[in-house]
């Protein structure tokens, strides 16, 4: 079984490339910088310096990593780009930035995925969103916003590719425990509520891939958090999402 990662050198990414990898699948993954892969690590795993913005590198990637008659049996998108601006300003670049990699960095890995796929007649596409990406009210972050973008996106693919037999698999989990979410907040993850372990995070994106589920939020707790959130009237959900944004702020 061929199975390729876009930003998988690290996080999530790189989680599911070692797991598949001790199933004894070939697996290839691509991501910006490769100096994030310890060299003493995965011997096993193929890897390209490629960036989802330019379609053209990850695509060069992934036909470099199938011989000729093989199949791409699994894409996994698990590239993203985070900056919050709920509570403070956020630059120019970062904007920009969030919005190439998490819009059209996705919609490039589904193009590249399903330009292999429909020949085929066959395959499994997989993107991690995330749950933030479940609420929709107007003062929600550009991080959000986008999250919320890649699942709708998604969801257009999975109605355009189900004909074809090709299932696509949205993933949206809350907070795990990653080490460039222990970067982005000082090794302190005190204030992240129901903090999931990134071996249990790997082994539930894999079961929804395997089962070919169409959207997958957890952990359940956080679920229920957001869909309890989502009920209530929009200037409520605002005000309590922008205190929410101002205390995880706080030192």
């Amino acid at each position: 079984m061929n199975i390729f990662i876009a930003g998988g050198t690290s996080g999530i990414g790189y989680s599911l490339a070692e797991y598949y990898l001790s199933k004894g699948y070939r697996v290839g993954v691509c991501g910006r910088d490769l100096n994030k892969i310890s060299k003493s690590n995965s011997h096993d795993l193929i890897r390209y310096e490629a960036d989802v913005c330019v379609k053209s590198s990850v695509e060069k990637a992934v036909l470099t990593f199938l011989d000729k008659n093989e199949n791409l049996d699994i894409f996994i998108n698990c590239a993203g780009s985070y900056a919050e601006d709920v509570a403070g300003e956020i630059s120019y670049e970062e904007a920009t930035q969030m919005l190439k990699t998490n819009i059209l960095g996705t919609i490039n890995c589904f193009e590249i995925a399903r330009e292999l796929m429909v020949h085929q007649k066959l395959g499994r596409i997989a993107v991690i969103a995330s749950v933030s990406g479940i609420l929709d009210y107007e003062n929600s972050s550009l991080y959000t916003k986008t999250k919320r973008a890649i699942i709708q996106i998604s969801d257009a693919y999975h109605r355009a590719l189900k004909p074809f037999g090709i299932s696509v698999t949205t993933v949206a989990p809350g907070y795990i425990d990653t080490l460039k979410l222990r970067a982005l907040n000082n090794n302190d993850l005190s204030k992240k509520p129901f903090l999931v372990p990134l071996d249990v995070a790997t082994k539930k994106i894999m079961e929804a891939i395997d089962a070919k589920k169409k959207l997958v939020v957890f952990p359940l707790k956080m679920k229920w958090m957001m869909t309890f959130l989502s009920a209530l009237p929009a200037p409520i959900l605002n005000l309590i999402m922008f205190k929410k944004a101002k205390w995880m702020k706080q030192e």
